[in-house]
């Protein structure tokens, strides 16, 4: 297969596993599982060692408002970089100022998810593209293809997802993330809220959430709308054909 170079339609699927990290442990996507007893560091370095090049840390507490574990991440992200061969690596989870994205793109992330703020801040969202634009990418919480205010916990706003993404391309962003909250309720991934958004904006997308096995990549790839799907970490360290299903090259 071959990449659209307009909408980034194509190419291999690239796999982020995605670390949730909540008061400076890592949890799980969903349910109430107990953290993880591996420290962050550990987890990145067992990753890194199955060939992972793209990875996905979501600040847990920013997201929420309760805290964050932006020293933690930073920590993560330098030592990223100090490897000779390091992933790329996109960090979301209560980005909201231009002294967060300065502080993340220092330490080594390469990209940045915005996504509250697109419902709540035209103005702050415009001075972070008209500074960051190159490592911005929009984040689109739904459910049934409608968008929903503060991720799993939100409540639907009335706007559909490739509304919203035609917003976010608007504003100027790139390139979106898409994050299927059926997956909470155990629901299987909702491919066609990802090709509306896809093909509403036209812009390279991005899917997780509801994306657990290898099948669901697998479906994900036929798609054919799709440049990447977040993963949880911690099934990787559990699944060891989800390990080898990992890209050793980051583009």
């Amino acid at each position: 297969m071959r990449y659209n170079e307009a909408d980034g339609r194509g190419r291999a699927l690239k796999i982020f596993p995605t670390l949730n990290i909540q008061q400076g442990r890592v949890i799980p996507t969903f349910g109430d599982g107990a953290p993880s007893p591996l420290a962050p560091q550990v987890i990145v370095e067992r990753l890194l060692d199955g060939g992972c090049s793209h990875l996905a840390l979501v600040d847990v507490d920013a997201a929420q408002n309760q805290g964050h574990n932006r020293e933690l991440i930073g920590q993560l992200l330098r030592g990223l970089q100090a490897r000779g061969t390091r992933p790329c690596v996109q960090v979301a989870g209560g980005i909201r100022s231009s002294d967060q994205c300065s502080y993340l793109l220092d330490h080594g992330a390469t990209w940045l998810v915005v996504g509250t703020l697109l419902q709540k801040s035209s103005l702050v969202v415009e001075q972070l593209v008209g500074r960051f634009q190159a490592h911005l990418t929009a984040g689109i919480d739904a459910r049934g293809g409608q968008v929903h205010c503060s991720g799993w916990a939100g409540s639907a706003t009335g706007v559909s997802a490739g509304d919203m993404a035609l917003r976010a391309k608007a504003f100027g962003f790139k390139r979106l993330h898409f994050v299927d909250l059926a997956g909470r309720d155990g629901g299987q991934p909702d491919f066609e809220t990802a090709r509306a958004i896809q093909e509403a904006s036209r812009l390279p997308l991005l899917m997780g959430g509801s994306l657990t096995s290898r099948s669901h990549l697998e479906a994900a790839q036929a798609t054919r709308v799709l440049q990447g799907g977040l993963v949880d970490a911690l099934l990787f360290l559990q699944d060891q054909d989800l390990l080898g299903l990992l890209h050793p090259a980051c583009a």
